[in-house]
């Protein structure tokens, strides 16, 4: 059948559109996406401005006609953080089904960290042992742990590349007491986090969302697993040696180098800087970089239920 996958994230309203049924690997068939940074939206009471709305409204409308003109059969429409937490969300909702008869379902954070998991778990296999991802998104930052499908802990912390650029650097490029501030507030939010977590020391680390696999092209290395697979992997002193050349440089600079794509230009920094005091909290020194994440997650836990 052919599924589409409405995500309506804090960066970006993205449709995918794959071919799927239960038992098989969903294959990628058309993708819409529209850049909206929302978190520059958000008014001083915690609403998404007037602005805002519209610009949801008009990319819903755009990636629905995509969504017809590819014929899919069941559209899969979810909403994360900026909506989640917006003052003016349920009334926005309700607007959105209204005007575009798109009926979104709210995700919570744990809710993004156990979908997520779930696709990085059937991606690498059961092989791959015990798990520690980090999926870092436009709003949030999500982190999960465990042996199974499902995590056996996941949480949701508000350190997404998207607000964390928005609250802390301010200017292009970021001063050098603006990504300390950053950091120093990361260090403070992760305390709390990594202490729900028991480590076991041979974790299988993996980083999910187009930030980390942004910042792996550009300060990763890659191999070639046995049948020809690449496999990339990211380096805590890869990013040590990166984030700071990428904050002295102005945003419309960035997209030069590999991997740094224009939507994701102006928040590539406040992203490394997340990552990186994550894997230092963590005591992690490298991860490696899933292609899967939050999107295939809610196509694949919607095929196990068909089944």
């Amino acid at each position: 059948m052919r599924l589409g996958v409405l995500d309506v994230g804090s960066n970006t309203i993205h449709l995918l559109v794959v071919d799927a049924h239960p038992g098989a690997r969903p294959i990628p068939a058309a993708t819409h996406k529209s850049v909206l940074r929302l978190m520059r939206y958000i008014t001083p009471d915690g609403a998404i401005s007037d602005e805002g709305c519209t610009a949801i409204l008009d990319a819903i409308t755009a990636a629905m006609a995509v969504a017809e003109a590819e014929g899919i059969e069941e559209l899969l429409p979810f909403a994360t953080s900026a909506i989640r937490e917006a003052s003016n969300g349920p009334a926005l909702l309700e607007r959105i089904r209204r005007v575009t008869g798109v009926e979104l379902q709210v995700l919570s954070g744990a809710d993004e960290a156990r979908l997520t998991f779930l696709a990085v778990r059937r991606w690498l296999g059961w092989s791959s042992g015990r798990v520690l991802l980090f999926d870092i998104g436009g709003g949030s930052l999500e982190i999960a742990a465990g042996v199974d499908e499902y995590p056996d802990t996941a949480v949701s912390v508000p350190l997404g590349a998207g607000r964390s650029t928005i609250g802390f650097l301010h200017d292009d490029p970021p001063r050098d007491d603006q990504v300390d501030a950053l950091r120093e507030h990361a260090r403070s939010v992760l305390q709390g986090a990594v202490a729900g977590f028991e480590r076991s020391g041979d974790e299988h680390v993996i980083g999910t969302s187009k930030t980390i696999r942004s910042l792996a092209r550009l300060a990763g290395s890659t191999s070639t697993r046995p049948g020809g697979a690449e496999r990339a992997t990211l380096t805590r002193s890869g990013l040590a040696d990166w984030v700071p050349r990428l904050g002295r440089m102005p945003a419309d600079a960035r997209t030069a180098l590999p991997g740094i794509t224009a939507d994701r230009t102006f928040q590539i920094v406040a992203g490394g800087v997340v990552l990186r005091e994550t894997m230092r909290a963590f005591g992690v020194d490298e991860l490696e970089v899933c292609p899967w994440a939050l999107r295939e997650g809610v196509i694949l836990r919607y095929l196990d239920h068909l089944d």
